[in-house]
């Protein structure tokens, strides 16, 4: 049984038990973020962050690279499989690709540029990517192509009830505080005083989403961030995760949660959900065999200790079976274990989703 089969057993149980729910609306899904979400928008850009190169996409069905930083699936397109068995919902595509036809754009569309963080300065050494007002502004783009499609009024209503996923801040320290000794960043702000920093930045952006339209938002968190094989590599000699990007991730996650609960309370809404990505991660890194994978701490495809030295290329280690690794590359999750924090954020407790799953937030919405 698939895992989008189980999401909809446990979906159609709760509505069969509160109440008749509208399974065959589909629900368009927004994408804003970096690296984790980004399906393809760095293929038609000036930057090196890309993965459109093999052995990427080692795993879909043509075999070939695709944008996305996997073997396979991310976690948007595992997201979109689960609304497509549920409502009927149809994958999204990146905003900058030609396939973003008028047919498709009340499907919804994916933003995400690999690079980027909360801080326009993140990312810099990549070049020529979507940071978060360019992104926002697309969005702007695009509602108005939308408008001029099925009208304003129609166009109000697919945003509202579209599902918004959003992954920020890994970047802000990996690519960014944590960079290089002594960056800019590290010098302005001690660690915690950063962290307050971002949350105070990130709060802009999502007062500005919510000012687009945005009535449901999932918000990934930072991540198990000393855990990727690349701060291994560079920080560990024992396999252990880097202690400083895990004191950082150990400050972001609940400070997210605490964002969350304070601007719900201010809109009088539960707009935003904080999905505590470093805990659903942890659970797998610290024991991964009890959820089938033979190592945590070495990435699939890579070279180096842990392969997590340098890109993946086609000239790089890569594994046989991709199943058995919770890392494809330096820093991001093979398909399956994406498919594991999609199950978290669809059914997990609230002690990974703030104030509540998206199997919940589903079925409210469905009886509305």
């Amino acid at each position: 049984m698939g895992t989008g089969f189980l999401f909809l057993g446990l979906f159609l149980a709760t509505a069969v038990g509160g109440g008749a729910a509208k399974v065959n609306e589909p629900r368009p899904l927004f994408v804003f973020g970096d690296s984790l979400v980004d399906n393809g928008n760095n293929n038609f850009l000036y930057t090196s962050a890309r993965a459109d190169t093999p052995p990427y996409g080692i795993d879909t069905p043509s075999q070939r690279p695709t944008g996305r930083f996997s073997n396979g699936l991310n976690i948007p397109d595992v997201l979109s499989s689960v609304f497509r068995e549920l409502i009927g919902s149809e994958p999204v595509v990146p905003y900058l690709s030609p396939e973003l036809t008028d047919k498709r754009l009340p499907l919804g569309a994916n933003f995400a540029s690999a690079g980027i963080g909360i801080l326009n300065d993140t990312g810099f050494q990549f070049g020529d990517v979507l940071r978060v007002p360019l992104q926002l502004e697309y969005f702007r783009e695009y509602k108005r192509r939308l408008a001029s499609l099925v009208g304003e009024k129609q166009a109000k209503n697919i945003v509202n009830k579209a599902l918004v996923l959003v992954s920020l801040g890994g970047n802000d320290f990996v690519n960014n505080y944590f960079l290089y000794p002594f960056s800019p960043r590290s010098l302005q702000f001690p660690l915690p005083d950063y962290v307050s920093f971002l949350m105070s930045e990130y709060r802009k952006i999502l007062k500005t989403l919510y000012g687009l339209g945005v009535r449901r938002a999932i918000l990934m968190g930072s991540g198990p961030l000393g855990c990727a094989p690349a701060e291994i590599a560079q920080h560990s000699v024992d396999g252990e995760c880097a202690g400083n990007l895990q004191a950082a991730a150990e400050l972001f996650e609940p400070q997210l949660a605490e964002m969350v609960k304070s601007i719900n309370a201010e809109l009088g809404a539960d707009v935003f959900v904080a999905a505590n990505t470093k805990l659903m991660h942890n659970n797998i890194i610290t024991d991964p065999h009890s959820y089938g994978f033979e190592t945590a701490n070495t990435a699939c495809c890579g070279q180096g200790p842990f392969n997590g030295v340098g890109f993946c290329t086609a000239t790089s280690n890569v594994c046989n079976n991709r199943d058995k690794f919770v890392f494809w590359d330096a820093f991001h999750p093979t398909e399956r274990a994406s498919r594991l924090i999609v199950e978290q954020i669809m059914n997990g407790t609230d002690l990974y989703m703030r104030p509540m799953n998206l199997s919940t937030i589903m079925y409210l919405d469905s009886s509305n």
